[in-house]
């Protein structure tokens, strides 16, 4: 009996201990993973961090004290105020034409011995001068070697006969969300200023671009962390610090390296990015929108909501409308992915695209062109004050419409010219300048034909518009019918 009682004694000693070893299990390989010190990694880094200074002209601004204290004598109704004199004087009455110079700091980092450097294209666009600091204070004047406002980086460049140091390009496909890395910079002019954090999140999307694709860390980045590394506790480079919410406390953002790579190679031999083109505007599949098209594989594909004439797309036949749910065999999940793969296509290469239209797959060969100037459709918002059925009024889209509303030459439907205020259409998110292109799934060509259309389902409890929204893409408004 006493051996009986030391067995279940040794094995409930033995359940404790494997119920507090899984608990603390987690904390405990977080505790010997978390670096004790980050000395060494920004020891060996920081040389290579570059303090970034910048002079730009600007044209007509003439002195900031003087727009404070300028016509002062003007808002108290005293035209011979002595302060007019006085800056008359020594400034001329057309200060407002004159030059006067911008000063700006950043940061960046060396690559390679010969002395290219890595910087947001933010921090040098338009400058007439850049001195380039490095950690022992040399200082150097440096040339921009190309540039890419789309992505936020530049290229520039030093000369020197000195040994450089410089940062390796690692991989940013292998990082993962809570990794640490360290961001090195001039925040607000504070040279050479190290702060650690995690990886938060990948993929952020914040509005900065075509191409965004962020990480989002909380490593603190500041105005004048602009174009520094991030590095991963390798001492690799996996992102340049870019962007930060300003009202958001902690919150920084990166390019990751991997595009950088791409676009860093081609300012290196071309000064520039030449990017493929298809020729459509697209947008995400919204759920509402699948729904009216009955897709049974949820939200994937992508909108295509515009075909530009002449360009790529409309040669192969795809139209406004089509669903496009595969390149070269790959499904297409979403926008930004394929507006990236379709940037990294090499011109004059064929794309073979799979759309759905009309529930049925079909498939063209695309070849790609050379991506010129953005083409983005605008609107106004001007146009009569009738009253119409539900309170929308609508105009047929003739050769003034598109000329007023800078319409694409092909567009078809109507378009929305009023909407009646406390309407069944202001309820349903309709606007001025919406493009309605079906009703119930019934085409609609002319004003004509919508008012027969809208007087058929009138009736019924629910009525779908499909419509095309500029700058927005397709969507799917619901009124409710009488």
């Amino acid at each position: 009996m006493g051996y009986l009682r030391t067995y279940k004694f040794l094995f409930v000693i033995f359940i404790y201990f494997i119920i507090l070893f899984s608990v603390t299990y987690g904390e405990a390989i977080s505790f010997f993973q978390r670096p004790d010190t980050f000395s060494a990694l920004a020891k060996d880094s920081g040389p290579a961090v570059v303090n970034i200074s910048t002079e730009k002209t600007i044209q007509g601004g003439g002195p900031v004290f003087r727009h404070f204290f300028r016509d002062y004598g003007d808002r108290f109704g005293d035209k011979n105020d002595p302060f007019n004199d006085f800056f008359d004087r020594f400034f001329g009455n057309n200060d407002t034409e004159r030059n006067f110079k911008q000063k700006s700091l950043g940061s960046g980092f060396i690559i390679d011995t010969e002395g290219y450097i890595v910087t947001n294209n933010h921090v040098i666009e338009d400058a007439d001068k850049i001195i380039v600091k490095l950690n022992n204070g040399d200082e150097f004047t440096a040339d921009i070697k190309g540039r890419d406002p789309k992505t936020d980086l530049a290229l520039i460049k030093i000369q020197t006969d000195k040994k450089l140091p410089f940062l390796k390009l690692g991989n940013s496909d292998e990082l993962q969300i809570g990794d640490w890395v360290l961001a090195i910079g001039n925040p607000f002019g504070l040279e050479h200023t190290v702060t650690a954090g995690i990886v938060s999140a990948k993929g952020r999307t914040i509005g900065a671009g075509p191409y965004d694709d962020f990480i989002q860390t909380d490593a603190s980045i500041n105005p004048g962390n602009s174009g520094g590394p991030l590095l991963n506790m390798n001492g690799d480079v996996v992102g340049v610090n870019t962007a930060i919410i300003a009202a958001g406390q902690g919150i920084g953002f990166a390019i990751p390296v991997n595009m950088v790579k791409e676009v860093i190679e081609q300012l290196k031999d071309e000064g520039e990015v030449t990017r493929g083109w298809l020729g459509v505007g697209i947008q995400d599949l919204k759920k509402d929108v699948a729904e009216y098209y009955n897709l049974k594989n949820g939200n994937k594909g992508v909108l295509v909501t515009e075909v530009f004439p002449g360009d790529p797309a409309e040669e192969a036949g795809i139209k406004a409308g089509d669903i496009i749910i595969r390149v070269n065999g790959d499904a297409i999940d979403s926008s930004r992915q394929l507006s990236r793969l379709v940037a990294k296509t090499k011109i004059g290469e064929k794309l073979s695209v799979t759309v759905l239209r009309n529930g049925k797959e079909e498939t063209v060969k695309v070849k790609i062109v050379k991506r010129k100037d953005d083409k983005r459709p605008r609107i106004s918002q001007s146009l009569s004050k009738e009253d119409a059925e539900f309170g929308i009024q609508v105009l047929d889209i003739t050769e003034e419409v598109i000329s007023r509303f800078d319409l694409n030459e092909k567009e078809e439907g109507v378009i929305v010219a009023e909407i009646g205020r406390n309407s069944k259409s202001e309820e349903s998110g309709l606007m001025v300048g919406d493009i309605i292109l079906e009703i119930n799934h019934e085409k609609i060509r002319s004003s004509d034909e919508y008012k027969k259309r809208l007087a058929e389902v009138k009736n019924e409890k629910e009525i779908s518009l499909f419509i095309k929204r500029p700058n927005a893409g397709f969507l799917v408004v619901k009124l409710m019918g009488s």
